[in-house]
């Protein structure tokens, strides 16, 4: 039984992953009609990391950055956020990983990834010390850094570090078929990360790719099936779904006036995680009152980070979510009531 109490010294969560920096189109304009980009530093484990210190929790990011102009951006923008960088490794044999976004419509975005490799690939297990990782609450991790050695099994290896000393993973298979020799490849790497997952944040096109079908409903019974305890599945601005062994049910969106949607995930899965860390009960057993309660929350989060171009300055803290939750803002345009 995973426990999701805060340690007295460590951080409530680790994410291990990727830290990129991206290179945003303009909204509304497709990669190869872009002339102009703006430079943000993202990646998703190292988004989610900032998302849970913006709202109040100890977290820390374990990943590799080169030792370049790139990867100072990224170690000075976490450290800035409060993040613990204490296990952030620098490499001069590889530079810092580049994703290239676009957002030509919002059903339709577009991800280029200059990483071959990446320094986030590097990272290796011997850089990551067991006892730090057994500090933490919840380990949380994505598909990415699956997709490349020596990466692969050094995120592999502290999961396994963390499950055999009790502690929750959190999983979130983030798609990006860029990154992969091949669709195969990924989809089977992906399943790998599942089977050693107890929480598991999928949007709606990843749990097709996982279960072959995109009914949530179903696709999440299957998840559970196979070893998840909590499985939600987000539906970008129709809201999100959420089932578990006592519960499940349909949480709807905030309705915001959209900027960027990119990172929103993110956002949602860092505010998820705080509420988890809270949870009276193990993950299992969390009922249908606390677990709406906990999706509101974390739709909360994602519709204000919609709001504002870019990942990590467009985060919220959490008075922010908590004046939205209470229907305190106009939320059809929550940038201008902050």
């Amino acid at each position: 039984m995973a426990d999701c109490r805060s340690t007295d010294d460590g951080p409530g969560v680790i994410c291990i992953g990727e830290a990129l920096v991206d290179l945003l189109a303009p909204v509304g304009v497709a990669l190869k009609d872009a002339r102009e980009f703006t430079l943000a530093p993202g990646g998703a484990p190292a988004n989610v990391a900032v998302g849970l210190t913006r709202l109040g929790v100890r977290a820390s990011f374990a990943g590799k950055v080169g030792d370049d102009p790139f990867g100072s951006l990224l170690h000075d923008t976490l450290q800035r956020a409060g993040v613990d960088i204490s296990h952030l490794r620098v490499t001069s044999d590889a530079r810092t990983t580049l994703a290239w976004v676009a957002r030509p419509t919002a059903d339709t975005p577009e991800f280029l990834f200059y990483r071959n490799p990446g320094a986030d690939a590097l990272l290796r297990a011997d850089e990551l010390d067991p006892a730090y990782l057994l500090g933490a609450s919840i380990v949380h991790f994505g598909s990415l850094s699956l997709s490349a050695e020596p990466a692969r099994s050094a995120t592999l290896a502290a999961i396994g570090t963390a499950r055999e000393a009790g502690r929750l993973v959190s999983y979130d298979p983030n798609w990006r078929p860029d990154v992969w020799s091949s669709a195969s490849e990924g989809h089977a790497w992906m399943l790998e990360g599942l089977a050693r997952a107890d929480l598991v944040k999928v949007n709606e096109a990843e749990l097709t790719l996982l279960t072959g079908s995109p009914d949530p409903p179903e696709g999440a019974g299957e998840l559970l099936d196979r070893g998840a305890k909590l499985v939600v599945v987000t539906g970008g601005g129709s809201g999100a779904y959420f089932a578990n062994s006592r519960a499940h049910g349909f949480v709807p969106a905030f309705e915001v006036s959209v900027i960027d949607t990119t990172g929103c995930g993110d956002a949602f899965t860092a505010a998820l995680l705080v509420q988890v860390l809270d949870a009276p009960q193990p993950l299992e057993h969390v009922d249908d009152t606390y677990l709406r309660a906990a999706l509101r929350f974390a739709n909360a989060a994602a519709a204000l980070t919609a709001t504002r171009q870019g990942v990590i300055p467009a985060l919220p803290d959490r008075a922010q979510v908590e004046v939205l939750c209470r229907g305190e803002i106009d939320v059809r345009d929550p940038l201008d009531s902050r």
